[in-house]
């Protein structure tokens, strides 16, 4: 069943560690829910082959992002695994305004913030099934240098381990599950 647009908008944040799945699970979702809309997040990573500036992310250099940090451009932002990410402010509040849900993908670090300076905000924390299953994640996706997968796979247990702050855990073992 769609969900309806309401007349005010809700802000909905998918949180996980690197592999867990999350963007599998995130663009499944906004496929077949169409009064959510994803917020676009800023990040100085380089892009990984297929993605596009304004689509997946805004991609910037570290002085930009710095300059946007500063001005008070986002609602969060963090330094995940080297490179620096955030969630544009205007951009939550617009969609809002025009009565969507916006969906927040962020990491760990970003949940926490986004839990702090939004109690309102419905989270959802993505588990992968075991350990093992996130590093053939991380190792099948190819994107990332191999001593990159080796500091997210180092990170993993922390982060993991946080997965009760949120309202509500989701296993991705089974991705029609998971999405539904």
């Amino acid at each position: 069943m769609p969900v309806q647009k309401p007349t005010s908008g809700s802000l909905f944040m998918v949180v996980a560690p690197s592999g867990a799945g999350k963007s599998t699970l995130v663009n499944a979702l906004l496929k077949q829910e169409p009064a959510i809309k994803l917020s676009i997040s800023y990040t100085t990573r380089a892009p990984r082959p297929g993605e596009e500036h304004g689509r997946e992310y805004y991609f910037t250099d570290v002085e930009d992002f710095l300059k946007r940090q500063a001005e008070g451009e986002f609602l969060e932002w963090a330094e995940v695994h080297g490179q620096l990410y955030g969630t544009p402010l205007h951009e939550v509040e617009d969609l809002m305004k025009q009565g969507y849900v916006v969906l927040l993908d962020v990491d760990v670090q970003g949940g926490a913030s986004v839990r702090q300076l939004r109690p309102d905000a419905v989270s959802v924390f993505i588990h992968p099934p075991s350990l093992e299953a996130l590093r053939q994640r991380l190792g099948r996706r190819g994107t990332d240098q191999p001593e990159v997968v080796e500091t997210r796979l180092q990170n993993a247990p922390g982060e993991l381990a946080q997965y009760q702050l949120y309202d509500y855990l989701v296993v991705n073992d089974n991705l029609d599950q998971a999405v539904a």
